[in-house]
């Protein structure tokens, strides 16, 4: 992509116009003002559906013929299913028989499975993803392969985008575990169980059209519904939406490198003697190995000190689900899950309550979940000396990663980063992040397993850790260290050619991934 470039707010060069349309430069943390109204779908009238209110067609070809897709048109498809997505890659498939061009993909995530779309990006199947690149699909991006311009998004950017009409999506095709003739449906139940469909919720509210795909048709009504029957066109029953192995995991392991132990070990200590967790804390952290075991460590204190979290957002795990069922937990409010126990508890705990990040992320919206919570527990790939995040490229420049709902997170009371001090013998801490994802400000603690940067912004913290022994540093120290140990990574060769813009969570662009340089 070329045109005309500006300076952002943050220091970075960024287009004015994305794929023939305009954009906006980042103006600062809680800058940029919406206007207008949120975007309108067309009118459907029940003149145009059975009035038994059976939408089962034969297949999904002839749901999307129905559906009238085009050459040039916008498919959208949730990413629950994981690794295990059957569906997505079959809607293309279809479109590429049909012969249709130029068509937009907009995931709400990738995954490796995704790597067979490659060959229809490269026959001009598809134009472009306006999603998370993870795995093949980055590097297929990064070498400027794509015809397209790739719009990264966080989860609550996204949907930003669907309601303010930014993206406007012709068809959302939405794999659902359960699912009525009526179209209403769950992640709950059946062979393709994922417990919540949290990220479809925008979809199916502002698509023109709205397929549902199951292989668990249910008596009418399936209850309790997600997605609600009247935002539904069709209704497909398929002999297999996903693979349960790569859906979710029932293996879900905390780390066993000593390393990534004591990062979880000075979380813990970090977050009780600052006075960041207490009773009634509201805590969000992911399913990694580190933190995994950070959500034992904290389960730990909550149990000794008769504490509870007053409610914890998900990605859940096995673990979160031992708070909320031993009563260190009084609700999960889930969007996604990541193991089979989470999946038993949707099903069995009322307090375990599927939440959607429309509800959760939207930065455009009256209230936020994000920032109601007290602790986040966050990665990176790269952080710098101003505390600014990078997770979408490793400093080799590579989009090997999505946003997911990072940059919505950082709007919590306290962001905490529990990352190592270098992977594969790169520093993790730099000079300057290879792509900036979001401000510094909103950064507030670093911790590695050599210490424990805290933002100068944040006194308090500083202040609340006097004389605790826990092994304060800088950012500079420890990326002084890093690279005594290491050596300084040398940075990424770029051309000029944009491959990707990274957006803001209020659809302002913070910054750009360019072309790497053979």
């Amino acid at each position: 992509m070329k045109g005309k470039t500006v300076i952002n707010a943050a220091g970075r060069e960024v287009p004015l116009e994305i794929n023939g349309q305009p954009a906006i430069p980042f103006k600062g943390v809680g800058k940029h003002r919406p206007a207008g109204r949120k975007h309108g779908t067309l009118v459907p009238t029940c003149i145009d559906f059975p009035s038994d209110g059976n939408k089962v067609v034969g297949s999904l070809e002839e749901a999307i013929r129905r559906c009238g897709l085009k050459s040039g048109m916008t498919i959208s498809t949730h990413h629950h299913l994981r690794d295990g997505d059957l569906v997505s890659n079959t809607v293309f498939d279809i479109a590429a028989d049909i012969g249709l061009k130029d068509l937009v993909w907009f995931p709400s995530a990738s995954f490796p499975c995704h790597e067979l779309l490659i060959k229809y990006l490269e026959d001009g199947t598809i134009n472009r993803i306006e999603g998370s690149m993870n795995g093949p699909l980055g590097r297929f991006v990064s070498e400027g392969r794509m015809k397209g311009t790739a719009v990264l998004r966080s989860h609550g950017g996204r949907v930003q985008a669907i309601q303010d009409g930014e993206v406007k999506i012709d068809i959302a095709v939405l794999a659902a575990p359960s699912a009525d003739f009526f179209g209403n449906a769950r992640g709950t139940g059946g062979p393709s169980a994922c417990g919540v469909l949290g990220y479809a919720k925008a979809d199916y509210m502002y698509a023109d059209k709205v397929i549902i795909v199951t292989d668990n048709l249910v008596e009418f009504p399936c209850y309790p519904m997600e997605i609600e029957g009247n935002y539904v066109d069709y209704v497909v029953v398929t002999d297999k939406i996903g693979i349960p192995e790569r859906i979710v995991s029932g293996t879900t392991q905390i780390t066993k490198s000593p390393d990534r132990l004591l990062i979880a070990e000075l979380t813990a200590r970090f977050l009780e003697k600052s006075g960041i967790l207490m009773d009634g804390a509201a805590i969000q952290a992911g399913a990694g190995g580190t933190s995994l075991a950070i959500a034992v460590f904290l389960h730990d204190i909550l149990r000794e000190k008769g504490w509870e979290s007053k409610f914890g957002f998900g990605g859940s795990t096995k673990y979160m689900v031992k708070m909320l069922e031993e009563g260190q937990m009084g609700y999960i409010l889930d969007a996604q899950v990541f193991d089979l126990e989470a999946v038993r508890s949707v099903e069995e705990n009322t307090h375990h309550v599927p939440y959607s990040v429309y509800n959760a992320y939207n930065y455009h919206s009256k209230g936020n979940l994000t920032s109601m919570m007290d602790i986040m527990i966050l990665g990176a790939t790269e952080v710098d000396l101003n505390f600014n995040g990078n997770v979408v490229t490793h400093s080799d420049g590579y989009l090997l990663h999505g946003i997911g709902g990072w940059q919505n997170c950082l709007h919590a009371r306290n962001v905490i980063l529990p990352i190592p001090l270098f992977r594969d013998r790169i520093p993790v801490i730099v000079d300057e992040v290879t792509t900036l994802c979001g401000p510094g400000e909103l950064i507030d603690v670093i911790i590695t397993e050599r210490g424990i940067a805290i933002n100068p912004l944040r006194k308090d913290l500083i202040e609340n850790v006097k004389g605790s022994g826990l092994p304060i540093r800088t950012t500079q120290e420890l990326k002084d260290e890093a690279e005594k140990i290491c050596g300084k990574p040398q940075k990424a060769r770029f051309d000029e050619e944009i491959v990707a813009v990274v957006k803001w969570v209020d659809g302002t662009v913070i910054d750009i991934v360019r072309k790497i340089k053979a």
